[in-house]
Parts: structure tokens; C-alpha cells; sequence
């Protein structure tokens, strides 16, 4: 969904419940989307008092994550985020792989691997041409952007492609993947509410498959996003402490949880006995390394008041606060554009050890301008001698994940 979509006052609330206050919301689960100014603030205050200290942080925290995946449903997800032992038992990945296209300082293949069985997660290597021992490695989400004029759609876009290609001329090892029901999914549909877990079943997968390379440090690996790939960089944080830097782009926000299926299709913020929201769960990532980038033209406009402060409160109660930043752009919209990608350059090549000056000009700027911008076509990995598989329809791709269990 667009920001255009999205900037609509919108509560959509599961089963026709209607929306109780934030000190009465523990005793519904709802489908929300949105909250006012005043919500928003008795939302944050209420989970504020549920913690003191670190111990009590620690307790809250694990609350939090215990809560999120078992709404989730998945098999071999850790409650408490130690999801490195249980890429195992998730399969081999019988992975398809197109050769790789050199460019000016990068390379670039398009690969496949099974995800479980039936389906795959689709997407672009971007691989840095020049490596010393095992690199550092990003997992680059996309958002809800769709084909503007001659710009395609998710993983295809160009902003994609420079933000991939430049971390990897930096020396990273960068995998951009498809959406459930986006470019190559083989899943049919998006907007369907099990997109939510199963995003973040592909997310988990992906870190298992960088996590086997063995051109890949293991213990420098970061996700960005924006928009929908926002909420997908923190909400894998949340559940997976092999992500070492979080960077979620346009979307940490105390009054708007992300209005698709793929970021609220299931009631992942109230419970019975708990009650949390996006900022909350992007904090899971302390005591990681996290940018929180926002801008001034939806619905993170008032992270540096806000959304900031609560979050960095966390951090130093874990004595971190030096882990975690925001860059605020208040006179730009919601994109992923070069002010804010320069943002994320600098953060990551501090926090995971790659290097700036393989991207500067001889004035010290980043150069995105090496960056050869590929068509749709070159980038799909099925099409010619690879053929795609049959798509499904979400509910069975959950199903079948789930050993046959289908419900929600």
C-alpha cells in the first residue's frame, strides 16, 4: 500500500469490535490500524508502567516477543528469539541460481530457494566484487511501492537496486526478496491475512540462507526497509536476534500500525493480557545497533518527540543508548530516497564494518551514479530455461507450512 493509500484516518477493527480505550484495550483483540493523538499517548503510558529497570525491561520484553510468536503460529520459532539453532529443522533450500552479472564494483544473480515445501522465496544477490575473508550481510525488504510510469514494482524498483548495489560496492553481501504475492511470489495473493506470517516465515528463511553462506559473517547481519519493509525489518528483529543491526525506514510509529494484511492481518498488538504497539516492538531489538529513520510528511513525523525518546529510554536503562539513533528528515515525504539511504550507508558501515570510501566521490559524497539499473526481466529469476512454479493461494500456503493446520 502506497503512502497515499495509507495517510487515511483509518481503524479497522477484526470482527466488528469496537475500539475501547487504551486502558480498556488488554481485554479485546482487535485489528488496529490506527489510533489518535490521545490513544496513541495513553497506549504509550500504559505500556510504560508495565517496566522498571532492566530486569524489568527484560521481563516485559520477552512478554512481548512470547506473545508475537505464538499469534504468529510458526514452527521452530523460539520464543525467546534464538532462532539460529532451528535453521535445521526448517530444510535444505535447494537453491536456483541465475550467473552472476558483473558491474562496477558489484555483482549481481538472481536466485530462488525453497522456503517450505511448495514455495520459495524469490529475489536478487547483490555481491561485492571485491572481498576479503566473510562479509557482512543486509537483508533489504521491500515496501508497498508499486510500478510508477516506467519504475516496476517491490524488489525491481530503482531505488532498491541503488540501495542493494551501493552496500554491496560498500562490501556487503545483499539479498532484495519479493513480498508474499509480489513479483515472483508463488503465492497468489497480498492481501490476504496470512501474508503476515508468512512474510515473516521468508524473512526467517533468508536469514537462514545468508546464515549458511560461507562468504557470510554470521554475526554482521543487518535488515532495512521502508513502509511495509519497515515494519518487516523490526518486526524480524523482534523475533530473531541473528538480525545484529535493524535500520526500519518510515514506519516506527506510537498512532499508525501499517494498514495491510502483511503488518496487521493478524491481531498482533492487543491481548487478552497484553497490550503493545510498533514502538514496543522495534525497541525488542535492544541492545542491537538500531537507526530509526522518519520524515515529516506521515504518520513518523513525530518520532524525534515521540517515538524516539521511548525507545532510547530502553536502550540506556540497558546501558546502550549509544546503540541506537534516529535521523529525521522533517521536510521530506514517505520514500526510502538518498538522504535517507546516505543515512542508512553511514549507520551500517559503523555498525557492521563496511567501507564508506569504496562509495565516496573525492569530495567525501556518496556516489550511488556506478549503479547500472537493470530491467524487470533481467532481474526475474524465473522466465527461459527455469520455469516458475504454480501459484497457491495464501490460506494453503499457511496450511501447508503449518503441517495442515489452516486456522488463524
Amino acid at each position: 500500500m502506497t503512502g497515499t493509500q495509507r495517510l487515511g484516518r483509518v481503524v479497522w477493527l477484526s470482527l466488528g469490535v469496537i475500539l475501547l480505550s487504551a486502558a480498556g484495550a488488554a481485554a479485546q483483540q482487535e485489528r488496529l490500524i490506527e489510533l489518535d493523538s490521545e490513544g496513541a499517548a495513553a497506549r504509550m503510558a500504559e505500556m510504560r508502567a508495565t517496566w522498571s529497570g532492566p530486569a524489568g525491561w527484560a521481563t516485559r520484553a520477552a512478554s512481548v516477543r512470547r506473545h508475537l510468536v505464538e499469534r504468529l503460529g510458526l514452527p521452530t520459532l523460539d520464543p525467546a528469539g534464538h532462532n539460529g539453532p532451528g535453521a535445521a529443522a526448517r530444510g535444505s533450500f535447494e537453491t536456483v541460481a541465475s550467473p552472476a552479472r558483473a558491474y562496477d564494483g558489484y555483482l549481481v544473480q538472481n536466485l530462488a530457494f525453497r522456503s517450505f515445501d511448495g514455495s520459495r522465496v524469490t529475489g536478487n544477490l547483490y555481491l561485492p566484487a571485491i572481498t576479503s575473508g566473510p562479509a557482512p550481510a543486509v537483508l533489504c525488504p521491500h515496501g508497498h511501492f508499486g510500478a510508477t510510469g516506467d519504475d516496476p514494482e517491490g524488489r525491481f524498483r530503482r531505488d532498491m537496486q541503488i540501495r542493494c548495489a551501493t552496500l554491496a560496492r560498500m562490501g556487503a553481501v545483499v539479498f532484495a526478496y519479493d513480498m508474499v504475492g509480489w513479483g515472483e511470489s508463488d503465492i497468489a495473493e497480498h492481501h490476504a491475512v496470512e501474508a503476515l506470517p508468512l512474510q515473516c516465515w521468508n524473512s526467517v528463511r533468508a536469514l537462514d540462507y545468508l546464515g549458511s553462506r560461507e562468504d557470510v559473517d554470521p554475526s554482521r547481519i543487518a535488515i532495512t526497509g521502508a513502509s511495509g519493509g519497515g515494519t518487516q525489518s523490526f518486526l524480524l528483529t523482534a523475533l530473531d536476534d541473528r538480525v545484529a543491526v535493524s535500520v526500519p525506514c518510515v514506519q516506527v510509529s506510537a498512532h499508525f500500525f501499517g494498514g495491510c494484511e502483511c503488518e496487521t492481518g493478524l491481531p498482533i498488538h492487543t491481548y487478552p493480557d497484553l497490550v503493545t504497539n510498533n514502538v514496543e516492538i522495534a525497541a525488542l531489538a535492544a541492545p542491537r545497533a538500531m537507526l530509526v529513520i522518519s520524515d515529516g510528511a506521515d504518520w513518523t513525523k513525530n518520532t524525534p518527540r515521540v517515538e524516539f525518546p521511548a525507545i532510547q529510554e530502553i536502550y540506556e536503562t540497558l546501558h546502550a543508548g549509544d546503540r541506537v539513533e534516529n535521523a529525521h528528515f522533517g521536510e521530506e515525504g514517505h520514500d526510502y530516497g538518498p538522504t535517507k539511504r546516505l543515512a542508512m550507508y553511514r549507520f551500517l558501515g559503523r555498525t557492521l564494518g563496511l567501507d564508506l570510501e569504496r562509495v565516496r566521490t573525492a569530495d567525501g559524497a556518496v556516489d550511488e551514479r556506478p549503479v547500472t539499473i537493470e530491467g524487470r526481466e533481467a532481474l526475474c529469476v524465473y522466465g527461459g530455461a527455469v520455469a516458475a512454479p504454480s501459484k497457491r493461494s495464501a490460506s494453503e500456503a499457511l496450511a501447508s507450512l503449518r503441517g495442515g493446520r489452516a486456522g488463524l
